[in-house]
This record gives structure tokens, C-alpha cells and sequence, in this order.
């Protein structure tokens, strides 16, 4: 493309006339295979020819307002997620599941309007619903373990065997996307498991003692197992939103999520029987800001993966960890033990390793 460097195309430029190249008669024939090369298609512009006019400006106004508006987003996200999780913590006397079911309710309300709006539809595709409906029932069910280790464990613990996801996402992606899996993911597979062995302590590996001093093991055992079975069926959704790609509306995807949660959440407190209102007004506006903040953190975090690499991304989540611990250590008299912070630093570790790797790969 040839520069324009006549200062009267650049105002005919400014004033939106047609630019013509003011050039010598002797250079005219040099110039026709260049200007034939540089005609704008139908519909297209002469600073790009193969594309739509326009289309350069759109791109620039899709691009982040500031550098690091990501990375601000993903903080948000954390922080919003982390103070949801504190909240499920504090709710007390009502089940994981019923909390499962007032957020899918909560966010129901505000999806319900949004797929109206941009008229998606309630079903989507023919070809990928099935994957929607993998998507809603594993994803859903991942809240509801989520939750319940939120209330049967530590919230660090809890939160630090989440950040496995990771791991197992490059292991099933390998098996059913064909997708590498190096060394490397080996060995951030070997930090993770190393991880969740320190924080969990079993008791084969610990001895007996672990049983004994801690009171409440078999509650925090449960409550670490539902964490860890969090991050498989976590690390499944990520694998099938991959293979859906963007063919489907991110609107459509969280209303699988919600509709498929709230009957998983139904059919699961009628055969509990663990129906119940909230007994004070405290707990009501701790499951209206369950799920007002946990849409928020849904929210910002799509919104930074679509204006900062996937890699940034991973590295500012790990500050879910850093939240939690502070949460924990603030508001409940639960102050972390060596064994917790040592498994956590492997884990995070891990998630750092893979984050970096992948941002490197992207970069090259």
C-alpha cells in the first residue's frame, strides 16, 4: 500500500472525498499493476481491500480501552467470587444444594431477559445441544460440590483443590481433543496431586495422629473430596465449552448451566428432604448476594477473556487463593496450618508454571 504523504490527499482524506494520487504523467503506467492490486473489493475500503469498509475502525474499538483492563477484570472476578464463597461459608442451617438453587434462581431472572434481548433462543443448535446439556449438568454439578466443601471444609482448602482444574483439563483434553500433553504438564500434574496430598493429610500416608488431633477429620476429608471431584467435572466443562467453541452464544451456555442446575438442585433437596427458608434476615441477603455476586464474577471474568490472553488470565485467578486465605484467616478463628500453605504454594505453583508456559507458546 502506498503511503500518503501529499498534504492535500491527507485533507481530502479528513474531509471524506474519494483520494486520488496526484501523480506524474510519466509515472502513471508504472503505477496501474500497483493500483490494480490495491483496488478495493466490493465493499471494501482502500486502506483495506479484502476487508469491509469500516471493518478497521470496529477492530480498534474492540481492542481493551487501556492496557491491563484484563487483567483488572480477572482481579474483579476473583475478588467477587471469593467474597461469594465467603458468604456460602456464613450462611448457616441451610444445605450447599438449596444455596445451588437460589443462585441458579437468582441468575435464571437475569439470563431470561438477556436471551430475549439478543435473540438466541432457549434450545440453540441442533448439533450442540447435546454438548449444552453435558455442559449444564456437569458444570451445575461442580457448583453444588463446590459449595458443599465450601461449608465442609476450610475455605483455603477448599479453594486451593479447586485451582486443580487446570491439571485435569490438559489430561482430558488430551484424551478426547487430541491435544498435546508435554512434560511439562507432567510435571505441573505431579506439583498439583503433591498439592492436594499435603492439604488433604491422609491419614496411610500421615498416620493415625492426623485422625486424632483433628476432630473433624472425616467432615474436612468429605469436604476436600467434593473440591477435587469439583475440579474433574470443572476441568470436563472447560473441555466441552472448547468444543463448542464460539457456535454458541456464551447467554445460551449459562442458561444450560442454570436450567439444568435448578433440577438437579430440586430432584436432590426432595429426596434429601432438606428443604428450608432462611431462618433470619442475615442469611436471606447472604443467598441474594450469593448470587449477585457470583454473576458478577461470571461477568467480568468472560470479559476478560475476551480483551487479555488466556495465560494473564490464569496467572491473575491464582489471586482467588490469596482472597481466600485472607478470608479465612479474617473472618473465621481458622488460621492455616504449614501443612495447608505448603500444598498451596504447590498448587498455585503448578497453575503459575502452566500459565506461563502457554503464554510463552502463544507469544512465539
Amino acid at each position: 500500500m502506498r503511503p500518503v504523504d501529499d498534504t492535500g490527499a491527507a485533507k481530502r482524506l479528513e474531509s471524506g472525498l474519494p483520494l486520488v494520487d496526484i501523480l506524474p504523467p510519466g509515472s502513471r503506467q508504472q503505477s496501474a499493476a500497483t493500483e490494480v492490486a490495491e483496488t478495493p473489493g466490493p465493499g471494501g475500503c482502500w486502506q483495506c481491500p479484502s476487508l469491509p469498509c469500516g471493518s478497521r475502525a470496529e477492530q480498534a474499538e474492540k481492542k481493551a480501552p487501556c492496557p491491563g483492563l484484563g487483567l483488572f477484570y480477572t482481579l474483579l472476578s476473583a475478588f467477587l467470587f471469593s467474597v461469594g464463597s465467603l458468604f456460602v461459608k456464613k450462611v448457616e442451617d441451610i444445605h450447599a444444594v438449596e444455596i445451588s438453587a437460589f443462585r441458579c434462581v437468582f441468575q435464571m431472572l437475569i439470563i431470561i431477559p438477556c436471551l430475549i434481548y439478543r435473540k438466541t433462543g432457549f434450545i440453540g443448535p441442533k448439533g450442540q445441544r447435546i454438548f449444552l446439556l453435558l455442559r449444564g449438568v456437569l458444570g451445575s454439578s461442580a457448583m453444588i460440590l463446590l459449595y458443599y466443601a465450601y461449608q465442609s471444609t476450610s475455605l483455603a482448602d477448599a479453594t486451593v483443590i479447586s485451582f486443580s482444574c487446570p491439571v485435569f483439563t490438559s489430561i482430558i483434553a488430551c484424551i478426547f481433543l487430541k491435544e498435546k500433553y508435554s512434560p511439562w504438564d507432567a510435571v505441573f500434574t505431579a506439583f498439583t496431586i503433591t498439592g492436594v496430598i499435603l492439604i488433604v493429610r491422609p491419614p496411610f500416608l500421615f498416620g493415625s495422629e492426623v485422625v486424632e488431633t483433628d476432630k473433624d477429620y472425616s467432615v474436612h476429608l468429605k469436604g476436600a473430596f467434593a473440591a477435587l471431584v469439583h475440579a474433574v467435572f470443572a476441568a470436563v466443562t472447560l473441555v466441552i465449552l472448547r468444543k463448542i467453541g464460539t457456535s454458541v452464544d456464551y447467554v445460551l451456555s449459562i442458561w444450560y448451566y442454570v436450567v439444568a442446575g435448578l433440577t438437579e438442585c430440586v430432584i436432590a433437596l426432595s429426596i434429601l428432604g432438606e428443604w428450608s427458608l432462611p431462618h433470619c434476615g442475615l442469611d436471606r441477603l447472604f443467598l441474594i448476594l450469593i448470587g449477585l455476586f457470583g454473576l458478577g464474577g461470571q461477568v467480568f471474568l468472560a470479559k476478560a477473556i475476551q480483551i487479555e490472553k488466556a495465560g494473564l488470565v490464569a496467572l491473575m485467578k491464582t489471586m482467588d487463593v490469596v482472597f481466600a486465605f485472607i478470608f479465612q484467616i479474617i473472618f473465621f478463628p481458622d488460621v492455616p496450618s504449614w501443612w495447608t500453605v505448603g500444598g498451596s504454594l504447590c498448587v498455585v505453583a503448578s497453575s503459575i508454571g502452566a500459565a506461563v508456559r502457554k503464554w510463552y507458546q502463544s507469544s512465539k
